[in-house]
């Protein structure tokens, strides 16, 4: 069995750890402005086929 590292499951159950709830990208940033709407609204617009994933941070940060 050399070469498959450790499985999932006994990694999981040794934690002990709780698992937390997600932090959102706008609490990340440190903004107020909905990060993921910005998001959204540039993939669903006709700007560009592909949005970078730093480019709603920055532009919820100028709008905020």
């Amino acid at each position: 069995m050399s070469g498959r590292g450790k499985s999932n499951a006994s990694v999981l159950a040794g934690s002990g750890k709780a698992r937390s709830k997600g932090k959102s990208r706008s609490m990340r940033a440190g903004l107020q402005f909905p990060v993921s709407r910005v998001h959204r609204h540039l993939r669903k617009g006709s700007y560009s086929e592909r949005v970078a994933g730093g480019s709603p941070v920055y532009l919820a940060a100028v709008l905020e």
